[in-house]
């Protein structure tokens, strides 16, 4: 039976892949020189929705889905007129939407039923058009250039369900809500993750993604299995000679997971952030995958006649017999049968459209880009002249000036001038075309059906764009940071200074003011909120003491500086900024462990042995003293022997103080000792299946004005890690305590397992390089690293490169109540670090979820004592056998003490004094801090890309070696390991250069033509400039900048460039493999004129030039 299934599901798919491309050979009509137009001349609203084809029609790739949709949870379109509001750009030819010519015809269309319930059906069905027919968009010629006008009676877009009928679609299983996301490289593509399913859904074409933008929470419909796209990579084996385009494994344009304030130690604890901008994937294009869903109906109730998904196929006409052995293997749940189809079928990915946005994403509200204001005053100028008897040129309600977002993944927009700030209106009259140069930030106003492209309200403007400190108040803007002061409100909820912990507090907590306890920090740290200590017992017994900031002890619930921590939720670190989550008064002051003074801290004793087991354990909250505030280097520094008792001397006046009564032959003697242990704790971390991903940084350096002026790189010591270990063994263990005392309370953080197709092609990247990978864990992932790191010794760029590529599979990390997946406990767990249990707890100054875990956490202490006062008065016990009955806090759990009656009301009772949220509330915190955690990567990223891009834009150029590590036709992908940076060259049509793609053997070569024009394909406009994609030098240039003495001279070449004798251009022709190291030369790009970016050329010497 499953072969027949699978067999008839192979006869529809060729079946679709014939009608696709029997419908693509109809989009090609004979060429009509009426009916054609140049690419070049369309507006580029447009120009975002059509291609030029080579015969120079234009295809406009909304055609196939502005036909009506039917469904039985659809609502009924309205197809009336459209709204003044309708976009017109009257500077532009007509332009019309290629058709086939038997788009009408019955016999031609076939209708594909799915609810994705796992029925579909073909039949061959008359289909009504959206007022009578295709759109054509015809621009008349006398119009204003900027000008919008309701010019057309035909929708754009369909209306979105209404949200009873997304409910019906959702509980049916015919359609599905997913994040939406755009890929950066190519707008028209957006991809959408649904739970449980093992690959995003390709959303190809403007109209299928139906006014969605980036970060939207949207519903989608899926298509029929013949309409799915190739998967990338879908022929890529390690025998394949597939182009090499296809395995592309994108990387980050910045280092992974680095921790601006330099604790690598827990911060990102092993998260891998895949963060990828998905290269365009082949087979996805919208001539080929735009989804004919204008020809899918649904039966009642969302089924139809079969469904091969769940094993039913009908032999006969009658229905009564489809379906009904019991032998069939039956699937569920709409979402199994997705995971069926896409397991049966892996290459394939599924394709699907928009049919409701549920949740706007906020950037809508924080749109970042540069108004377009040449052509308006150009037309405005116009327009007095043609109105010279009016004084005054009044607005219309239809001008408009065109908004270039930053981020491409937003489309163009239109802002209407009469709803400009009066300051930027006066600009305008004057003929102030410097605004073009500078950032402002809008918000998506409108975006109707009859709109091609969305209306947006100016809200802030920045400054130039050339300057760096408005780019950076535009990147905190765009990311929702608040930046500003904080509060008097929040400020009065904190002690005057000078303060003292209160004497009632040494009653309540331990006094751990005579021990050896000392921080260790980034030299830069002002923010101290973790320290250690640790004693050592005669039974070989250490104590480890892991000291955490009491944050929660200010920070009382319901407060205004509750309030304001949770709405910033997590300190934002820059390279030469940070925007605090608490005031400075308290995350700087009074609650940071600084040295020398008494503190209020969480601490957790640790008995380990020499196996690094944990024997036994005490937590609670104290009072502590630290002795000492040393720097990684510091630590470094003891651990390597270069600071001990015999050079002390030496190092003295270059050491921090030490207070009390302690001496540096203690702090010494405490660092050499927790070093051991953390190497203890690492190996056992590892055999139990860690992963560890991590790989060295780049670090910007500036001057004293603040001015970058080189790079360097960053390397992970072992002081890192002996602090990472400790704070990592600190959250694992409240995580555990939280989670015995609330199961359905308790704020932990979870890391799914890897996307699995990426992981794939990791695996078949590193195949094609012959390398082996077993990724079936993350035991076993690590391993296989370690393997790979030893073949390439020799080779350690390659390796550190390959580092970036395996995290690129990895899901980001995130927050969760344990209440939400309480049936769902096998998703608990962190895949980096390979443990069930963990949370965050060690870092309360700057992250707003680690407060809420120390309520938590002093709720079940509090319950503990409560239920052993309890146990003493009823059994009478004594003191001493309190540490017998630490049913929460101890190593050993004992169950049925936890769910006893008596127990149930300690935890109720201490959870309403610590005000601990209900599992709704923690839910919605858990979200929130998601939500403000990714955003401060996102700045930090864009502000490390912007200095490097100030950096670049400071030295002109900047050679440097680069490794190719994506290569094809078109472009290639290459790495410059000197920025940790990827970026593409594109050599596509560029003017003087011969491309020879030579598909068996995956080689380019590139050579110089004088006469590369002639094979132009279609019109003159869209030649690139040879300078775009490469710079070449003369052996002159080379000669002069050497000198005839072979030393350096300061002359420039012809070029104007100053050169670098490290690095040595290659000739023509050039031969480029997979790996091959190339010249590269690097440059600065925008800033007056568009987003920055870091550009990419090839650095080549020829006579020719």
């Amino acid at each position: 039976m499953k072969a027949a299934v699978v067999e008839a599901v192979v006869d529809r798919v060729e079946d679709g892949d014939k009608e696709k491309k029997k419908r693509r050979s109809r989009r090609r009509p004979k060429q009509n020189s009426a009916a054609s137009v140049s690419c070049s001349s369309v507006n580029e609203i447009h120009g975002e929705a059509s291609e030029c084809l080579g015969n120079g029609t234009a295809a406009n790739y909304v055609t196939t889905s502005l036909k009506q949709h039917h469904s039985d949870v659809s609502p009924p379109h309205d197809h009336g007129l459209t709204k003044a509001s309708n976009l017109a750009f009257s500077s532009l030819p007509t332009m019309h939407i290629v058709q086939p010519r038997d788009a009408q015809s019955p016999e031609n269309q076939h209708c594909f039923t799915s609810g994705f319930d796992g029925r579909m059906f073909e039949k061959s069905c008359p289909e009504p058009t959206v007022s009578g027919g295709s759109p054509v968009i015809s621009i008349n010629k006398g119009f204003s250039p900027q000008h919008i006008e309701g010019y057309s009676e035909r929708k754009y877009f369909y209306p979105h369900w209404s949200m009873e009928a997304v409910n019906d679609a959702l509980e049916k299983g015919v359609a599905f809500k997913a994040l939406f996301r755009v890929n950066a490289h190519n707008r028209i593509e957006a991809y959408c993750k649904i739970d449980g399913l093992p690959t995003d859904v390709l959303i190809g074409g403007l109209a299928e993604q139906n006014r969605a933008v980036e970060g939207d929470i949207v519903v989608i419909k899926i298509d029929p299995l013949p309409l799915w796209a190739r998967m990338k990579g879908s022929a890529g084996t390690c025998k394949s000679s597939a182009p090499v385009e296809d395995l592309n494994l994108n990387l980050e344009d910045n280092a992974i997971g680095y921790n601006c304030k330099g604790k690598a130690k827990v911060d990102e604890d092993c998260e891998y952030d895949s963060r990828s901008c998905l290269l365009p994937e082949r087979g996805s294009h919208p001539e080929e995958s735009t989804s004919l869903h204008d020809s899918i109906h649904s039966g009642p109730n969302g089924q139809s006649s079969f469904d091969y998904v769940a094993g039913k196929y009908p032999l006969t006409s009658n229905s009564s017999q489809a379906g009904s052995s019991s032998e069939q293997n039956v699937v569920e749940t709409p979402i199994e049968r997705m995971c069926a189809i896409i397991s049966s079928f892996p290459s394939k990915r599924p394709t699907g459209r928009v049919v409701a946005i549920i949740e706007s994403s906020q950037r809508r509200n924080a749109v970042i880009g540069y108004l377009n204001v040449k052509k308006w005053i150009s037309y405005r100028e116009f327009s007095r002249k043609d109105m010279k008897k009016n004084k005054s040129l009044l607005y219309s309600n239809h001008e408009y000036i065109q908004m270039t977002p930053t981020d491409p993944r937003f489309p163009k927009m239109v802002v209407l001038v009469r709803k400009l700030p009066d300051s930027i209106k006066k600009r305008l009259e004057n003929g102030d075309e410097t605004i073009e140069k500078e950032l402002f930030a809008a918000r998506v106003d409108e975006w109707g059906e009859e709109s091609p492209a969305p209306q947006a309200l100016i809200l802030h403007a920045f400054g130039h764009g050339s300057e760096v400190q408005p780019h950076i108040e535009a990147i905190l803007f765009e990311n929702a940071i608040n930046s500003s002061e904080f509060s008097p409100e929040s400020l009065s909820c904190l002690p005057p200074l000078p303060w003292k912990v209160p004497r009632e507090e040494f009653k309540t907590r331990m006094d751990l003011r005579n021990l050896c306890i000392f921080t260790i920090d980034p030299s830069t740290a002002t923010d101290l909120d973790d320290a250690l200590s640790v004693e050592n017992f005669s039974n070989g017994i250490f104590r480890v003491g892991i000291h955490i900031a009491d944050a929660s002890y200010f920070v009382l619930p319901d407060t205004p500086l509750d309030d304001e921590a949770q709405s910033r939720s997590t300190s934002v670190y820059m390279t030469q900024r940070k925007v605090p989550m608490l005031p400075p008064l308290l995350s700087e002051n009074i609650g940071s462990l600084n040295p020398g003074v008494e503190r209020l801290a969480f601490s957790i004793f640790l008995d380990i042995n020499h196996a690094g087991d944990v024997v036994d354990r005490w937590i609670g909250r104290t009072v502590i003293r630290s002795c000492c505030k040393l720097s990684y280097e510091h630590a470094q520094d003891i651990i390597d022997g270069k600071l001990n008792s015999e050079s002390f001397g030496t190092f003295k006046y270059g050491c921090p103080l030490v207070h009390g009564h302690f001496e540096w032959l203690d702090v010494i003697r405490s660092v050499k000792n927790l070093y051991e242990i953390s190497k203890t704790l690492n190996e056992r971390r590892f055999s139990d299946g860690a992963l560890q991903l991590e790989s060295s940084k780049v670090v910007i350096l500036f001057d004293e004005y603040g001015d970058p002026y080189d790079s360097l790189f960053s390397e992970s010591k072992e002081s890192n890690s002996l602090v990472e270990e400790f704070m990592l063994l600190a959250n694992r263990t409240v995580a555990e305590v939280i989670s015995r005392a609330f199961p359905d309370g308790a704020l932990l953080r979870r890391h799914p397992q890897p996307n699995m197709r990426k992981l794939k092609e990791f695996e078949a990247f590193c195949c094609k390089l012959g390398l082996e990978l077993d990724t079936s864990s993350s035991g076993h992932f690590q391993q296989s690293l370690e393997r790979i790191r030893e073949k390439l010794k020799d080779d350690s760029v390659l390796f550190k490169i390959l580092m970036n590529y395996a995290a690129k599979p990895m899901q980001l990390a995130s927050y969760f109540c344990s209440g939400e997946l309480k049936d769902r406990e096998n998703d608990w767990g962190h895949y980096g670090l390979a443990v069930p249990l963990y949370t965050h707890f060690t870092s309360p100054l700057r992250r707003y979820p680690d407060i809420v875990v120390h309520r938590i956490l002093a709720a079940a202490i509090e319950a503990e004592e409560l239920y052993f006062e309890h146990q003493r008065i009823l059994n009478n016990f004594d003191k001493g056998d309190k540490l017998k009955m630490r049913c929460f806090t101890g190593v050993h759990f004992d169950k049925d003490a936890t769910e006893s009656r008596e127990s149930q009301e300690a935890l109720s009772a201490a959870a309403i004094k610590h005000r601990v949220p209900t599992s709704e509330s923690l839910a919605d915190v858990a979200a929130y801090c998601n939500d403000r955690k990714l955003a401060s990567r996102h700045v930090k990223d864009a502000c490390d890309k912007l200095h490097i891009w100030s950096l670049l834009k400071k030295k002109e150029v900047l050679l440097s070696e680069a490794r190719v590590m994506g290569l094809g036709p078109r472009f290639m992908s290459i790495y410059i390991h000197k920025l940790a940076v990827e970026r593409r060259i594109n050599y596509e049509e560029v003017e003087g250069l011969m491309v020879e793609w030579l598909d068996a053997t995956s080689t380019l070569v590139l050579s110089l033509c004088a006469d590369r024009r002639s094979f132009r394909r279609g019109g003159p406009g869209k030649w690139r400039a040879l300078e775009d994609a490469v710079l070449v030098v003369t052996p002159y240039d080379l000669k002069a900048e050497l000198g005839g003495d072979g030393k350096s001279s300061n002359e420039s070449t012809s070029n104007g460039i100053s050169l670098n004798d490290e690095i040595e251009p290659m000739v023509f022709p050039l031969t480029v493999g997979l790996l091959s190291t190339i010249p590269v030369v690097l440059h600065a790009v925008g800033g007056d004129d568009g987003p920055v970016d870091i550009g990419a050329r090839l650095y080549m010497s020829s006579y020719l030039c």
